[in-house]
């Protein structure tokens, strides 16, 4: 990778905060956008602004080609069968919400089990609660290891033939973990469960591929991976997407409507509903093209090295507390200095010019296993450096030594 190269297609990357330059370290909660992107999103609203699907003008036919070929990028990057397997959406929590909605509730009786994971994103979390709720099924647990990680045997023992539904993250946005997705779906398929997948912190960073992989759902955002904020995708294997019914309902979606009843289109389109979020759509897919020309395999590569780098460093500092595995981690370190709360080591940091996530980070309960109200979090994306990892160092120290001086 041409890292000089590559960090000046990040135009807000060439500024100052608080007299310091920017060293942006909180990409697992939102990528900074290349020109490439920002170009394609300015160009559709210049030149080819219209509705799809609907008129037969020229403006029309561009504005629905971009947003069919956006489409068709999404199903080569996940390398799925067939591009009526990818439903947009606003993001990893509709996506998900609509597995929830749509597919889980048809299913899913008293007496079954939803299995997912103590280290779940809110998003991956909450519509699990409310399918069991209303249809009597029962919420289950996946234990953790002391290191945060999961085990394939007590995964084994969680997931029985009562089991119609196991979801998990890839990757876990306070724990860095990466979860055996593979593994947790051959296990779900031999129980006649299906496997949802989070891919929220795995999109932006890894090859996915959902045919290895063999999930039956995967969702992810596009902001997490240099597109805009507001469009995400759901993949879902065709045979499960046809027997769904759509969640929204109104114009788009439909094929044939009475005074007292209406059918739906074919797949994918049944489940857009309205006017779609079409230069998202354009945007995500020169976030593809982007992430496809550097290749992937050389991005994770890049953020291995940035984490094993940050790691050494970062165990350095004393009454550091770092959380999650040593080895097999994704790109992101989460932390706590001492007794300084987190809030307060990011606020040190923001002065020095450098932004990182401070809190729960959508993950109350796992912060209650980590016994921690909150914590701090440094993620690492395609443009970061060891130079910007020396500078949070140098400033995680100077705030050590401030709070020490001043509670002493």
């Amino acid at each position: 990778m041409n890292l000089s190269g590559i960090r000046e297609y990040f135009p807000v990357l060439n500024q100052e905060i608080n007299g310091h330059p920017l060293v942006y370290l909180d990409s697992a909660a939102t990528s900074q956008k290349p020109v490439q992107v920002l170009e394609a999103v300015k160009r559709y609203y210049e030149m080819d602004n219209a509705n799809v699907h609907r008129g037969v003008h020229t403006l029309g036919s561009r504005a629905t080609d971009a947003y069919e070929g956006a489409r068709d990028k999404v199903r080569g990057f996940l390398n799925a069968r067939h591009p009526e397997e990818i439903i947009f959406t606003r993001g990893t929590t509709t996506a998900l919400n609509l597995v929830a909605a749509s597919y889980a509730r048809a299913v899913c009786r008293e007496g079954d089990e939803i299995v997912i994971t103590p280290m779940e994103h809110h998003s991956n979390l909450i519509p699990w609660q409310q399918v069991a709720r209303v249809t009597g099924a029962t919420l289950k647990y996946i234990p953790l290891q002391p290191d945060g990680t999961m085990t394939l045997e007590d995964a084994e023992a969680t997931i029985t033939s009562n089991t119609k539904i196991v979801s998990a993250t890839y990757v876990s946005n306070v724990l860095g973990v990466i979860n055996p997705i593979k593994e947790l779906a051959a296990i779900a398929h031999r129980n006649g469960a299906v496997m949802v997948v989070d891919g929220a912190q795995s999109t932006p960073h890894m090859k996915v591929d959902v045919q290895d992989l063999d999930c039956d759902f995967y969702a992810f955002s596009g902001h997490k991976m240099c597109a805009p904020t507001g469009i995400g995708a759901l993949y879902g294997k065709k045979e499960l997407l046809e027997k769904m019914e759509p969640v929204e309902f109104g114009g788009e979606m439909i094929d044939h409507v009475d005074l007292h009843e209406s059918t739906w289109k074919e797949l994918p389109w049944r489940f857009e509903g309205g006017t779609p979020i079409i230069a998202g759509a354009v945007g995500l897919g020169a976030a593809i093209d982007f992430l496809s020309e550097i290749g992937m395999d050389a991005i994770a590569e890049h953020e291995h090295r940035l984490t094993a780098y940050a790691m050494d460093r970062m165990s350095e500092i004393e009454d550091l507390v770092i959380y999650g595995p040593r080895e097999h981690r994704a790109g992101l370190v989460t932390f706590n200095l001492g007794d300084i709360h987190a809030h307060d080591v990011s606020t040190v940091l923001d002065t020095k010019g450098i932004a990182i996530r401070a809190g729960h980070h959508c993950c109350q309960p796992l912060m209650r296993w980590l016994k921690a109200s909150s914590t701090a979090r440094a993620s690492f994306y395609l443009y970061n450096t060891e130079d910007e990892i020396d500078r949070l160092v140098s400033a995680l120290n100077q705030t050590k030594e401030f709070f020490d001086h001043a509670i002493g």
